[in-house]
């Protein structure tokens, strides 16, 4: 079965986004991998380029940040119009499979291939904050989103607002999706100093309202939920983490704010029960006679 890949990206060294990792992630599992390079200041394109898989088809384009953080959606529209397959496995470029989890992935595909009901395939997450030995965890950072979607239903489907994931129809309904057991490492706020303060610059010329918020807080504020990570990287990512040192102290001290008392209520609520209160989801959970994920 013939599946497609695809991310965006634009300014990945001035943003040092572990570009190469990313996109070696999916390669194995895909027939083809679009790679929607916006006009850059850095050397994004020979990058991409330099790869050198044969899979990879390169789209130079324009990006408009006057559309905000609606430019991300655009783009990552664009990519997956021009995805050939069946199905798209969709990345983002801080965003990296663990070992094996792109397999997982197909194999969900290949399972919900035969239910046109089922639109998306999700992955868990794994968010690393302020370091590769620390994952952050509260319910203001989603556990799991939708990384495959049928392209013959791309005309429904689209990305939803900053392209986190996806929706289906000008209502933006949920897209229909069933799990996949693979697990996504998300790295965007574990880059160096350097490189968070020009994701913090490139994030206010597209979000008024996130530039004046930005303005007072620290660079990484300490949240309640932040834990160890005592497992592996994947095997993509280790050469890109052996030439980064992250201090831990990138975050800032323990200070308790008034907002914090909801995540502490909701981590207890998901400690004695499994359920997590107010979760924002993109997608519904689906299952049907014909798949055996539930």
């Amino acid at each position: 079965m013939e599946i497609s890949g695809f991310t965006i990206i634009r300014n990945a060294s001035r943003l040092d986004f572990p570009l190469e990792a990313s996109i070696r992630s999916v390669l194995p599992v895909v027939s083809e991998f679009v790679v929607n390079v916006g006009a850059s200041e850095d050397d994004t394109l020979a990058r991409v380029r330099a790869i050198g898989d044969p899979r990879i088809r390169i789209m130079e384009t324009i990006w408009d940040p006057g559309r905000g953080v609606a430019m991300l959606a655009d783009e990552t529209a664009r990519a997956l119009a021009a995805c050939r397959a069946p199905w798209a496995i969709y990345i983002q470029a801080d965003e990296v499979f663990a070992d094996g989890s792109a397999e997982l992935v197909r194999a969900a595909i290949e399972r919900a291939d035969c239910d046109p009901r089922i639109e998306g395939v999700i992955v868990d997450y794994r968010h690393f904050y302020g370091g590769f030995d620390m994952l952050a965890s509260n319910r203001k950072w989603y556990r799991r989103e939708v990384r495959a979607v049928r392209v013959a239903a791309a005309a429904a489907i689209h990305p939803y607002r900053d392209a986190q994931g996806f929706r289906v129809g000008p209502r933006d309904r949920k897209i229909r999706a069933i799990r996949s057991g693979a697990v996504m490492h998300h790295y965007g706020w574990a880059r160096p100093e350097w490189a968070l303060r020009a994701k913090r610059t490139e994030d206010a010329g597209l979000d008024a309202a996130r530039q004046r918020l930005d303005a007072n807080r620290p660079l990484l504020p300490w949240i309640p939920g932040i834990r160890r990570f005592t497992a592996t990287h994947p095997a993509a990512m280790r050469p890109w983490i052996a030439e980064r040192t992250i201090a831990g102290t990138l975050i800032e001290p323990w200070r308790f704010r008034g907002e914090h008392l909801r995540y502490l209520a909701s981590a207890a609520v998901e400690g004695l029960t499994g359920w997590r209160p107010f979760e924002f989801r993109n997608y519904v959970t689906y299952s049907s006679p014909r798949s055996s994920n539930r």
